[in-house]
């Protein structure tokens, strides 16, 4: 999707940071939710710079409040092109988002050539259905990258992920016992906010490694 339009984007953090970590939203919430807000948050004070946008559904959404369903995928992965495209030097970026964002994001970072991936909470099947796998193009990525996933997720567990045979190029955050949006049981004795900078600094530990 080439288009002369520019993309709006959110941006956090040091405007000279040595890459720029790019998040696309989910499937139902925008960029500006409060996951979002807080995981970007947390990421720039790490001292990365951080630049979220919407797909077109959502932005439609924004402007005329009618909730809809995702773009097509090809419309969603021609747009994240786009993104990259207009950010600049793909050596600069490390791409991926929350769940379908990240899902995206996985599927054309080998062919945009960025720096690396990051994922909060893949989809890797849909909840109840473990065997409707989302994960034959991660079997062979090539580009470094980091997946954040909460113990809990419904949308992979832990001994499922182990089984799925993912490229070596991929490492696993596990996010301890988080849901899909990282958050724990209260029983856990932990909070949302803590698995979110946890995972924040798991993110910078990765891109450190892209710099040096």
């Amino acid at each position: 999707m080439i288009t002369d339009d520019q993309i709006e984007f959110l941006f956090d953090g040091d405007e000279n940071a040595k890459l720029t970590i790019v998040l696309a939203h989910g499937a139902g919430a925008p960029m500006d939710s409060p996951f979002m807000n807080e995981m970007a948050g947390a990421i720039a004070d790490n001292g990365w710079r951080v630049a979220r946008f919407e797909f077109p559904y959502m932005a439609k959404r924004r402007i005329d409040g009618k909730k809809r369903g995702p773009d097509r995928g090809p419309v969603l992965l021609d747009f994240f092109g786009e993104v990259v495209r207009q950010l600049g030097d793909p050596n600069h970026l490390i791409i991926g988002g929350k769940s379908m964002g990240g899902r995206m994001a996985s599927m054309v970072a080998d062919e945009l050539g960025v720096a690396g991936l990051v994922c909060l909470g893949y989809p890797f099947h849909p909840p109840g259905k473990p065997e409707k796998l989302r994960t034959d193009h991660l079997l062979g990525l090539k580009t470094k990258a980091l997946i954040c996933h909460g113990t809990r997720d419904p949308f992979g567990k832990p001994d499922e992920v182990a089984g799925y045979g993912l490229s070596d190029a991929i490492k696993l955050h596990w996010v301890e016992d988080g849901e899909h949006d990282f958050k724990p049981r209260k029983s856990s004795g932990r909070t949302q906010s803590q698995n979110i900078t946890d995972a924040s600094k798991a993110i910078s530990d990765f891109a450190n490694v892209m710099v040096k």
